[in-house]
Order: structure tokens, then sequence, then C-alpha cells
């Protein structure tokens, strides 16, 4: 079978985010490991309007040409790794529309996540689990989570370095388990799509 291909998804447009830190990260610790296609999918490239359309994909073609080009490149991916800031307990609010904005493309695929916060996103990370589990995605059980003394210690807005190599010790057996679960589950659930697709063809 040929390798997963996994989109991460950066899931805050911030001027000033942190979210790159933990993206390129994340891709680094990926692209190391040889069994796994990854590319980055920033929501700054895919500016789309507040949920509009008369209903979900799922029931009536989407309307916004922006809309129907983030659709389009989700198609692409066997799963996904959602880069998550958490803000006032949740996700942020241009990551929850872009998960409004298709529905059929996140089907049976699944979705992990690395988050931060100084609470290191727990929060966030069981609401996009819902959200995730309603999109019918396969959440998978590890997370990333970059929270307390370590937040503070690689955040450049609060003094910090910047670095997530400074704290690989207490986050890189967990994302190690992240892809682990990821990479499994989108091999699992692309045959049993490819199946499905089949026997509908027969």
């Amino acid at each position: 079978m040929t390798k997963p291909k996994i989109a991460i998804i950066t899931g805050s447009t911030r001027p000033t985010r942190f979210a790159d830190i933990p993206t390129r990260w994340i891709e680094a610790q990926a692209k190391a490991r040889g069994d796994i296609e990854v590319e980055v999918l920033d929501l700054r490239d895919y500016p789309m309007p507040f949920f509009d359309e008369v209903a979900s994909n799922a029931w009536a073609p989407t309307q916004n040409a922006i809309a129907q080009k983030w659709q389009k490149k989700l198609a692409e991916f066997d799963g996904y790794i959602f880069v998550v800031a958490e803000y006032n307990r949740s996700i942020s609010a241009v990551l929850k529309n872009a998960l409004d904005q298709a529905y059929v493309e996140w089907n049976r695929k699944p979705m992990g996540a690395i988050a931060y916060g100084s609470m290191g996103g727990t929060s966030a990370v069981q609401h996009l689990r819902t959200i995730g589990v309603e999109l019918q995605m396969v959440p998978v059980r590890h997370s990333v989570l970059i929270g307390g003394a370590d937040f503070f210690k690689v955040h450049p807005g609060f003094g910090g370095s910047g670095k997530l190599a400074d704290i690989e010790g207490a986050i890189g057996a967990s994302a190690k388990s992240l892809l682990d679960d990821i990479i499994w589950w989108a091999r699992a659930t692309k045959s049993a799509r490819a199946a499905a697709d089949a026997a509908k063809a027969a």
C-alpha cells in the first residue's frame, strides 16, 4: 500500500500566531519517519466566509469558490492532523468554520491534534474530537499537548525560545504515538473505503 497522505492543518490565522512553530515541528517529525507523506494546509490560504451555504455539501453543492477549492484539496488526503490553538476552552473560530465548510471530504478518515495553550489545549482537543465524530472522522487516542511551563518556555510572545526542540523530551513520545495512530488508522480506513467503493461499483 502507498504511504498515507496526511494534511497538517494550521488552525489559526492571527498575525501573531504561535501556530507556525508546532506546525513546522510536527511536519519535521512526520517527514523524518519515511512511512508517511505530509502537506501543510494553512487556513490563511483559504479565506472562506463564515458558513452561509444553504446546507452542508452532504446535501447541496457548495457555491463559494474558495470553499470549493478547500473541499477539493481536503479530498486528496487520507487523514488530518490539526494544529490547535485553545481560545476560551475551545478551538478557534476560523478552524471551526473550515470544518463546517466541508463534510463528505472528512468522512471515514482519521484525525489527530497538536494543541497548545496555558492548559495544553485539552479542552479544545475534546471539542475538536466531538466535531470530528459528527463529521464521520475517526479521532485517534493520542495528542500532543503543549501547556504549562513548557508552553511559556517556547512561546516567543512570553520570552520563550520559539524552538520546540527545547521541550522535545516532554512531547516527543506523544508525537510518535500520534503519528503511529494516524498512520495505522489511515491505512485501515483507506482500505475500507476502497472496499466499499468496489462493492458499490459491482
